[in-house]
């Protein structure tokens, strides 16, 4: 009954989160898409570590479930099992680890996030979300294909659809495995991190329109919308402060693709092609995403607090023409 008994309280409780006016209205669970239950008031013993690499958690009216230890988790309170589209089933412990501590060195950086480089770095480095390698990507083609020829309500269909979100699976633990050393080192480098305050939920909004004002170029916007979603935009950014809280800062992203960091021009006619910047004021040459992360590096948020530790990373310029554009608020 505990199971069932947590699944009513969960259910209250997002109902009162509704009325409440903080959460959105609850909606129903589809077939194979959040497989689990939730098992609170875990004992210090419930949680046994066996090797560097295995444990075991008790769940009741099961016994003793051996899983793969991953993280330290024998200071959890709750913890919740559940099975993914591709079969797989995991247990996740209720357990805030300790947040990353500043390096003290008074170092900021600007990240730009993109859909060919995932996140640019002001540094210069240039980081991307691992893909799918090309021979996986041929296997997810003709699985698509015998998926659409497929009878609906088959086996034949129910075997397919698992060997494709099998391979989803594959390219999502990657891109989480990505984000996770990713907002690691930037914790552990940076004392301050400026990133763009974007709407993700905005911008990968379907183009299709309705009946009556249909939308235009719905499919090369379904791509722009996949790409966005595959980069990990969203993930990064909240892990980012998950691991440094209040070392984070949100900027306004405009015209921080247009300006360029040697001498503050605005023009958008100095973004030649997606990976070149050539101000047609100076004539400062540089990778596009790299100089709109400097630009965020140097907005008066990242600046101001990184010289009470150090200056920021970079030569200090004339942001004179820039802070106008990009003060928040």
């Amino acid at each position: 009954m505990i199971v069932q008994q947590q699944a009513l309280k969960d259910f209250h409780q997002a109902m009162a989160n509704f009325y409440g006016q903080t959460h959105r209205r609850p909606t129903w669970r589809r077939r194979d898409r959040n497989e689990g239950f939730r098992i609170v008031a875990v004992k210090p013993g419930d949680v046994r570590r066996l090797s560097r690499k295995a444990g075991e958690v008790k769940i009741p009216k099961v016994g003793w479930v051996r899983f793969r230890w991953s993280r330290p988790a024998l200071q959890a309170k709750s913890f919740r099992v559940t099975r993914d589209a591709a079969g797989r089933w995991h247990v996740a412990f209720a357990v805030i680890p300790q947040p990353i501590p500043a390096p003290g060195t008074g170092a900021a950086v600007g990240v730009d996030r993109g859909v060919t480089v995932s996140a640019a770095l002001s540094t210069g480095e240039l980081l991307s979300v691992p893909p799918l390698r090309e021979t996986e990507k041929r296997q997810l083609l003709r699985l698509q294909r015998r998926l659409a020829r497929a009878k609906r309500g088959s086996k034949r269909r129910t075997t397919v659809k698992v060997a494709i979100a099998r391979l989803k699976a594959r390219q999502g633990d990657r891109r989480k495995d990505w984000v996770e050393k990713t907002s690691t080192d930037l914790a552990r480098r940076f004392d301050v991190i400026a990133v763009e305050d974007l709407k993700i939920s905005a911008m990968t909004r379907s183009a299709r329109g309705t009946v009556e004002a249909p939308g235009r170029n719905v499919r090369q916007k379904a791509g722009l919308n996949r790409g966005i979603l595959a980069s990990g935009w969203g993930r990064l950014v909240a892990r980012v402060r998950d691991k440094a809280p209040d070392r984070v800062r949100m900027i306004d992203p405009r015209y921080t693709s247009q300006t360029c960091n040697a001498c503050g021009h605005v023009g958008r006619e100095s973004r030649e092609s997606q990976a070149l910047f050539l101000c047609v004021a100076c004539k400062h040459r540089d990778h596009a995403d790299v100089n709109a992360a400097k630009n965020l590096r140097d907005t008066p948020q990242g600046i101001a607090v990184a010289a009470r530790g150090g200056l920021p990373l970079g030569e200090p310029v004339n942001r004179e023409p820039q802070r106008d554009l990009l003060l928040v608020g």
